[in-house]
């Protein structure tokens, strides 16, 4: 047992979440001095908020690429250096301090114009990211989620907000911050930085206009004073309006002229595990998301529905140990917006999987969904997803949710169940079992399965 799981065992929860940050941050210290402070030198663009990050820290990286500036990644999905990235093999976004800095050593090493971090409230309530030099903080939006380790909302946004004081206390950097003007907590994150940069469709110095939402993308003219830019994103949905316009303010702010900015954006053509179809040639659409958060849902949805030829079929689960509140939420959402909601498996870690089920039910049945009518729980995600597609019919859309680029999937081990009343502990695999997984392979297996079936029909 290593001294981290000793001190988590022996002292009370509510004592270890208050010193954790401070244990961390000692960690962080002794690592960067071991490793020669290997941030050093490095400008990086840190990129945080419930939604978006993965997708805009990418357009980020595919602008900075596409102008020829030399620039690294790190991200839920991937990470690495120009082109040559490599998938995240962990099941978070922010790896261990340790690993952490020996990458910076090999990004340093490469000598990067910049870095594009993103970041989560986790990593910065427990001060993983000391020794960073962040230039540049992004905020892409604030919502319900992690109030499972947070608490409470305002200490959720209070760890986010760490990312632009790190920012602003950064002498050498840009001390900039880019902030979604239309979220409620934007105010907090505009006061943490020197400079500001707001950014919205409602409000904001730099506004959305003229918005165009496509089934394959999306155009709209951004304007800032009398400097405009004619957008065109390839990632769908309204949600990219928000995350393109973002990445207008980080080249404006790294002082990128108007064609780059826009030929950057438009550079990218897709990011895994994010609005992925699949295509096997069938007659329906299936879709490949990552959204796992109620208001994420409620944005998806709110764009998809209308363009959908036939039934809405939506599959998603929960994890197990993690916010448990927004399971009813969002089996209410799929409940109003979706034709029909099948309710999986989601990373049930040592938490048992039908009554996680059952609580994403109850918020479909509140929707008005019925059991076996139109609300289906099919625990094997595997299973779930055949069922889902063998539902769909020419010109429906099926939309897989809440795993995207992931590739394990936590599920029961086999002393879970007399286990599970103690402390969440990922790692003893007597009571969690880590399998690979992966989703899109699976989707593409199955509708390719289905398309054969029938053309030998």
């Amino acid at each position: 047992m290593n001294p981290r799981k000793l001190v988590k065992k022996l002292i009370p929860k509510g004592l270890f979440r208050a010193i954790e940050p401070y244990g961390h941050l000692v960690e962080a210290f002794l690592v960067n001095l071991v490793h020669g402070f290997p941030g050093r030198g490095l400008k990086v663009i840190g990129v945080t908020g419930t939604n978006g990050k993965t997708t805009t820290t990418f357009m980020i990286h595919r602008m900075l690429q596409d102008v020829g500036y030399k620039a690294a990644i790190m991200t839920t999905v991937a990470w690495g250096v120009g082109e040559d990235i490599q998938p995240q093999v962990h099941h978070y976004t922010n790896v261990p301090v340790r690993e952490l800095m020996q990458r910076l050593k090999v990004i340093r090493a490469a000598k990067v114009d910049y870095l594009v971090l993103e970041i989560t409230s986790q990593a910065l309530a427990q001060n993983r990211a000391w020794g960073v030099p962040f230039s540049v903080a992004v905020m892409t939006n604030l919502t319900h989620e992690h109030l499972d380790y947070h608490g409470t909302f305002e200490r959720y946004r209070d760890a986010k907000r760490k990312l632009f004081k790190l920012a602003n206390r950064n002498r050498k950097g840009l001390r900039t911050g880019i902030v979604n003007a239309d979220d409620p907590s934007a105010s907090y994150f505009a006061g943490d930085v020197k400079h500001p940069v707001l950014y919205g469709i409602e409000e904001g110095d730099l506004r959305a206009t003229k918005v165009d939402l496509q089934p394959s993308g999306l155009r709209y003219t951004a304007v800032i004073g009398e400097d405009s830019y004619d957008i065109r994103c390839n990632l769908p949905g309204s949600f990219n309006v928000y995350n393109s316009l973002a990445v207008v303010g980080v080249g404006r702010t790294l002082g990128l002229g108007k064609e780059q900015i826009e030929q950057g954006i438009a550079a990218l053509k897709a990011v895994e595990g994010r609005m992925t179809r699949i295509d096997e040639g069938q007659d329906f659409d299936v879709i490949v998301d990552y959204a796992h958060t109620p208001d994420s849902f409620e944005k998806l949805f709110k764009d998809l529905k209308p363009v959908v030829k036939g039934k809405l079929i939506v599959l998603f689960g929960s994890a197990g140990r993690r916010d448990e509140a927004k399971r009813a939420v969002q089996g209410e959402l799929a409940g109003h917006y979706a034709d029909e909601v099948v309710v999986t498996e989601e990373d049930d870690r040592d938490i048992d999987g039908q009554e996680i089920m059952d609580q994403i039910a109850s918020g479909a049945e509140k929707a008005g969904k019925v059991r076996e009518k139109d609300l289906f729980l099919v625990h094997d995600r595997t299973e779930a997803i055949q069922f889902a597609v063998d539902r769909a019919q020419k010109g429906d859309t099926v939309l897989l949710l809440g795993k995207g680029h992931e590739k394990t999937i936590m599920r029961n081990g086999p002393k879970a169940a007399e286990l599970r009343h103690l402390k969440q502990d990922d790692s003893d695999p007597s009571r969690v079992i880590e399998d690979p997984w992966d989703e899109i392979a699976t989707a593409h297996e199955t509708v390719k399965n289905r398309t054969s079936h029938n053309r030998d029909d």
